[in-house]
């Protein structure tokens, strides 16, 4: 059995927290945010239909302008780049689910640069 550390235990414990209340539907779909420890993850997430509407990330060359964007400022502009994703496909209102993380540091930035973007939630 591999060992698990007891942070990520705490994280898979927090994350079915928060999905036990947190649904996306088609009129306001899920906007999920994965964090690793070199990169930020979004997707916005229909949970009727079980499809990803719009995804950016810092691997995707559009999201991150300039490659010296690290942390926060990364985030950042991920945050920008899933508005602006969502924007083109007329989706103004989202449901936050920051997948059992903090709501703190990169994963702030990014709910913080989308809602100034334009997504409500």
């Amino acid at each position: 059995m591999p060992m698990t550390s007891k942070k990520l235990l705490d994280r898979k414990r927090r994350q079915r927290s928060v999905r036990k209340r947190v649904t996306g539907s088609d009129a306001r779909p899920r906007l999920c945010v994965f964090r690793s420890a070199k990169h930020i993850y979004a997707q916005v997430i229909s949970d009727e239909r079980g499809v990803t509407l719009a995804s950016a990330s810092t691997l995707s060359g559009e999201a991150v302008g300039a490659e010296e964007a690290k942390g926060v400022e990364a985030a950042r502009q991920v945050g920008r780049r899933i508005a602006e994703l969502c924007e083109a496909r007329r989706i103004k209102e989202v449901v936050f689910d920051r997948n059992g993380f903090l709501f703190h540091g990169r994963v702030k930035a990014l709910a913080e640069a989308a809602r100034e973007a334009g997504l409500s939630f």
